[in-house]
């Protein structure tokens, strides 16, 4: 086991106290310490990437044209594009009824199909978006 110098709380005994706080402290060395200290560091990398992660999640929005056409446009909160970001038109009986990627300019547009829909945006992971054929505006 690693060993620990205890510094203790009154100087009169020979022993100091921490410099900068004037409190008792404890000090690990040896090996122990570059262990805890890459713990410590992995565990704030682990933080930090889960964060940057979850920092933006898709979004989309889709209008019509006209009584026949349908343009929607992907995207991530943050703002940013989505060029090739999977999007689907799905019946209710769950029939893909088109299956195509986003643009460069992260939009499509299509035929408005003659059945009840829906459009899903597919990010990858559990990240989707879906908008029902009710909620596409003009």
């Amino acid at each position: 086991m690693a060993g620990f110098d205890f510094f203790a709380a009154k100087p009169s005994q020979g022993r100091k106290l921490h410099s900068a706080s004037g409190q008792a402290v404890l000090v690990q060395r040896g090996a122990g310490a570059l262990s805890a200290a890459l713990r410590l560091a992995a565990g704030v990398g682990l933080c930090v990437a889960s964060a940057a992660a979850w920092a933006h999640f898709p979004v989309g929005q889709c209008k019509a044209l006209d009584e026949h056409t349908i343009q929607c446009k992907g995207g991530f909160s943050d703002g940013s594009n989505a060029p090739g970001l999977t999007l689907e038109v799905i019946s209710y009986d769950e029939k893909t009824l088109v299956s195509d990627k986003l643009d460069k300019n992260s939009s499509i547009t299509f035929k408005r199909p003659a059945v009840p829909f829906y459009i899903l945006f597919d990010a990858g992971a559990g990240h989707t978006v879906e908008v029902d054929h009710t909620q596409v505006g003009s």
